[in-house]
């Protein structure tokens, strides 16, 4: 490649980073550059300006029949209902009843709703806002340490980015041409795994410093009838609702878009059998799902345009050309990308990462060859979750982590942005080791596709 034809796509990719810092609205700023560099290539003999018009025919053959993207609507329209039926305060409950002796149990009781809602929901900002307002209180009046308190409800709340069914799986699924059934198996074990970690940390430290996460003593009175009823309205509906959504798509009985219906239809059900269901809270809910959207499709629009414009111009040559001049092995480029990604997560959302991201480094993956420790057609598999670990830090590091603007949201009278700040670096240097035992140890990715035969 000559010089200028690397020079432009690299410039075209730096200026809209540049643009994105400006706080436009994510589906113009890449649209708008896309278009720009449309018209200087054509200018510069590079680019045709009758190529846009294929623009048009991509964006509905890549998006508006893609019947896998139905999927999205229906999985918010489940979450947001599930989040104003009352569901997640009833599991709270019985898990708050369940743990109330063991030393950080309703910390340990955060974990787990928000393991639980990410199989239910994967709305990091619904299920962050949802745990703060219905934990942190009681977590004040119990005289738990605000540093802890923030990162666990912090770091639960980013779990639905990964633990199926994920919306951003489904999305990168369809960038990366893998089945998302493959996808949402991956994705089972490392999501239980960093679960898991949270759980080990809040049992070291109640150990260690008991004084930031005093016991509750009191809670005889809540047994009997009382348990059982919220053992039956708490636990087992957003049980059952995992195993018909997640089970059905891993198993392989119904595809993604299928169980979303499933699972948006369940959602409903849960809010009748709560005896929260009004037309007023289906409005409420139909409003939230149509501008979230709205929202993630507009920024499909515009990120394909941006694609098709960078590719046009080179751009794919020149990220691998790059690289090449690097002449890392396999593992060091590897590790390249991902500290790349991780870096990218401290200024923008995953869903910006992934459109713009995924496309460029898909054939520079797809040419690694790691031996027997990875199959060759596994890789995309286990280079996507991996991925999808480190995302969800992007929730979580500052200055921009959205899930800590929600928590200073919901969390006013309680946390500082300093308390919030400070207590989710422990937990951010958990998921980063949760992303090194996913690449290091392959199996804990690719163990459960492979046992379910895919």
């Amino acid at each position: 490649m000559s010089t200028f034809d690397t020079v432009l796509p690299l410039t075209m990719l730096a200026l809209l980073v540049f643009i994105l810092f400006s706080g436009f609205p994510v589906a113009f700023c890449l649209a708008g550059v896309g278009l720009i560099f449309a018209l200087l290539g054509g200018m510069l003999d590079m680019f045709h300006p009758m190529q846009l018009f294929l623009i048009v025919s991509r964006i509905w053959g890549s998006i508006a029949e893609n019947l896998v993207l139905v999927a999205i609507p229906m999985f918010i329209f489940m979450g947001i209902m599930l989040e104003k039926s009352g569901v997640a305060r009833h599991l709270l409950e019985i898990l708050s009843l369940l743990l109330r002796r063991v030393p950080g149990g309703l910390a340990l009781s955060v974990i787990i709703m928000g393991t639980i809602m990410a199989a239910t929901t994967g709305i990091v900002g619904a299920s962050v806002v949802m745990l703060a307002l219905l934990s942190l209180p009681v977590m004040m009046d119990r005289g738990y340490d605000r540093r802890i308190a923030a990162g666990v409800i912090s770091a639960s709340g980013t779990l639905g980015i990964l633990i199926p069914p994920s919306i951003m799986l489904v999305i990168m699924g369809d960038l990366l041409a893998i089945p998302v059934g493959d996808l949402f198996a991956g994705a089972v074990i490392p999501g239980l795994l960093l679960s898991g970690l949270y759980i080990v940390y809040i049992v070291v430290v109640a150990i260690i410093s008991p004084q930031r996460m005093p016991k509750y003593e009191d809670g005889d009175t809540d047994t009997g009838d009382s348990f059982a009823g919220l053992l039956l309205r708490g636990f087992l509906p957003p049980t059952v609702l995992v195993v018909f959504v997640l089970g059905s798509i891993i198993g392989g009985f119904a595809t993604p878009t299928e169980a979303a219906g499933v699972g948006a239809f369940g959602a409903t059900l849960l809010a009748v059998f709560n005896r929260t269901f009004s037309l007023p809270l289906l409005r409420e809910v139909v409003r939230g799902t149509a501008l979230t959207n709205a929202m993630i499709f507009g920024i499909f629009c515009g990120a394909t345009l941006f694609s098709y414009v960078f590719r046009e111009l080179g751009g794919d040559d020149a990220i691998i050309h790059l690289i090449d001049l690097l002449d890392l092995h396999d593992w060091m480029l590897l590790t390249l990308l991902m500290v790349i990604i991780f870096l990218l997560g401290f200024f923008f959302d995953w869903l910006e990462i992934t459109l713009i991201i995924l496309p460029v480094f898909r054939p520079i993956v797809m040419a690694l060859d790691f031996g027997d420790a990875v199959p060759t057609e596994k890789i995309l598999l286990w280079f996507a979750i991996g991925v999808a670990v480190n995302l969800q830090t992007s929730y979580l590091t500052p200055p921009f982590g959205p899930a800590l603007f929600y928590l200073r949201q919901a969390g006013q009278g309680y946390l500082s942005l300093g308390d919030i700040y400070r207590g989710v670096i422990p937990f951010t240097l958990l998921q980063l080791a949760g992303l090194v035992l996913c690449l290091v140890f392959p199996a804990v990715v690719l163990w459960l596709p492979g046992y379910l035969g895919y």
